[in-house]
């Protein structure tokens, strides 16, 4: 094998409500927030503006035309930031919004092909620690690995690790508190939790000394962190300033932020490069208004073509879709152009970022 690979990054992965219904194996639709009681009404919301949909669908049917996509690319390594506990425990986290999947649906992410799920994010607790102690046990079970929760601190602060020959990828995954994930989620001890930031400064020391006791020479990290708030495209300057001094530090060779449900600016920093938010990638909130400005429903898959030899990254490629019907769409040219010129808009810096038919491209050879 080439020390070059292909690493897809996804961002917010959301199965639970509606898409959990309309797959083989549906939780119990009951649900407990404000003004909705039945998960299946997001069905129905979705149905008003797109059409029909036939469930139950298959496990391939969420990913669509993405899953085509993909294929052609001859990707090494998938990662998804997965927002949703994977259980049918009933007793709930009382905060306004939960998601779960059933785990007999677990194939859904079979059939994506996952390789690494990233757990710290505000979702993974909505059904308690049983909630996560049954998507630990569903994940090890079909042999994906995980990072940023577990059943203890240790477990939590440890990396996913996937081998490539002579080299390794190392994913380390964190919450912090700005995207609405709740401090007693922290994992501790002896209790079951996730990897959470309350404060970039203060723990800073604590987190490079963490990365510094499994990273090696050979290794290539991504720094997963679930950040910020849902909408707004701003930048905010503690969570820059962080990001820069892993940089800095020679920590990490990449940052991939998430939260945010709509995706966020880019940055190329000292030849690294930082997403700010990479964007919901599959969820239900199809026909739920109130965001239009941000376009929720156009999500992205970021390709990263990297060489673990240079720690570096060749090229990076964007491939835009439109949730539709609960799954993912190809883009028409009017929507890959607003993509595209939105990242140019938002993003920090001149990216040189290219449209090149139904995907964007942005060559790192050519930025230096």
């Amino acid at each position: 094998m080439s020390s070059v690979i292909k690493i897809l990054l996804c961002g917010d992965v959301m199965l639970g409500r509606g898409i959990d219904q309309i797959l083989p194996f549906p939780n119990n639709p009951r649900i407990h927030e404000p003004f909705v009681k039945d998960a299946r009404h997001y069905i129905r919301f979705a149905e008003e503006i797109s059409g029909k949909i036939n469930y139950p669908v298959s496990f391939d049917y969420v990913w669509g035309d993405a899953l085509t996509e993909f294929e052609k690319e001859n990707i090494n390594l998938r990662i998804i930031n997965l927002e949703t506990s994977i259980t049918s425990n009933e007793e709930f986290e009382p905060k306004g919004i939960n998601y779960k999947l059933n785990p007999k649906n677990i194939e859904v992410l079979k059939t994506f092909k996952v390789d690494i799920v990233c757990l710290a994010n505000n979702h993974i607790l909505d059904y308690k620690e049983k909630g996560l102690l049954d998507t630990l046990e569903t994940l090890e079970k079909v042999n994906i690995l995980y990072c940023g929760a577990g059943k203890d601190i240790n477990e939590a602060k440890k990396p996913a690790i996937k081998d490539f020959l002579d080299y390794r990828v190392l994913v380390f995954n964190y919450a912090h508190i700005s995207s609405g994930t709740p401090i007693n989620w922290k994992a501790e001890n002896n209790k079951p939790g996730i990897n959470l930031i309350i404060d970039f400064k203060k723990e800073f020391k604590s987190i490079e000394n963490n990365i510094k006791s499994f990273k090696s020479d050979k290794d290539f990290v991504i720094f997963s962190i679930h950040t910020g708030p849902n909408w707004g495209y701003e930048i905010n300057f503690e969570e820059q300033e962080f990001f820069h001094k892993l940089i800095d530090k020679e920590l990490v060779d990449l940052i991939f932020a998430h939260s945010s449900h709509h995706f966020k600016g880019l940055e190329i920093y000292k030849n690294k490069l930082i997403f700010y938010g990479a964007g919901d990638f599959i969820n239900d909130y199809e026909g739920i208004g109130g965001y239009e400005w941000f376009r929720p429903n156009l999500v992205l898959g970021y390709i990263v073509e990297v060489n673990l030899d240079r720690h570096s990254i060749n090229n990076l490629i964007i491939k835009p879709f439109k949730i539709r019907k609960l799954s993912l769409n190809y883009c028409n040219e009017k929507e890959i152009n607003w993509i595209f010129e939105k990242l140019k808009e938002i993003s920090i810096g001149n990216l040189n970022l290219q449209k090149i038919d139904n995907y964007l491209k942005l060559s790192f050879y050519s930025n230096f």
